[in-house]
């Protein structure tokens, strides 16, 4: 039951990370490489590099860069043409480094399928919003877009952090319920 469980606390923590890279590519690579360099999630060895202080520094960097230019109205629907395909091998990468399979294929197919998929999922949706957004108000609502993404993939991805901690707890009050269920019969 243990293995399940880390199991699906690893999938839903993908899952919630690849979402958060459907609003901003880098914010969740950059939460997920702080949380494991500090110890605070496990990474496949083969991910350990994305602790690394070079990698923090390339995502943090990339994370700012990625925030201001969304700011600029037009480029930031330029930037959504590329960002689509970034924010699938960023969702892809996210999965597939907490995915706890010993096959290299599961975790990088898991990887694809769920995390891309989730990030193409709601990268697809903010780009056509932002779309919608510069025909209608000609760029002008672009930056609360923008805002409002960038603070859903921060949150997203932080609190993506406390999945294992719910989930442990929602097992627990599971085992408590059924318990006292049997108790009282």
């Amino acid at each position: 039951m243990e293995g399940s469980i880390e199991t699906l606390s690893a999938v839903a923590l993908g899952i919630a990370l690849s979402a958060g890279s459907g609003f901003r590519v880098f914010i969740p690579l950059l939460v997920a490489g702080l949380a494991s360099h500090f110890g605070w999630i496990p990474l496949g060895e083969n991910f350990a590099w994305m602790g690394s202080i070079p990698a923090l520094i390339a995502f943090g960097v990339a994370a700012v860069v990625e925030v201001g230019a969304y700011y600029i109205p037009f480029i930031d629907n330029l930037l959504d043409t590329i960002a689509v395909p970034l924010s699938v091998m960023a969702g892809t990468l996210l999965m597939s480094s907490v995915f706890p399979a010993d096959s290299e294929w599961i975790k990088w197919i898991m990887g694809f399928v769920v995390g891309g998929g989730a990030a193409a999922t709601i990268q697809s949706g903010t780009a056509i919003t932002r779309m919608a957004s510069s025909q209608f108000t000609a760029g002008t609502a672009n930056p609360v877009l923008s805002t409002t993404e960038g603070m859903t993939a921060t949150g997203i991805s932080v609190l993506s952090l406390f999945i294992p901690i719910i989930i442990g707890v929602l097992v627990l009050v599971c085992i408590m319920v059924v318990l006292y269920l049997l108790i009282k019969k």
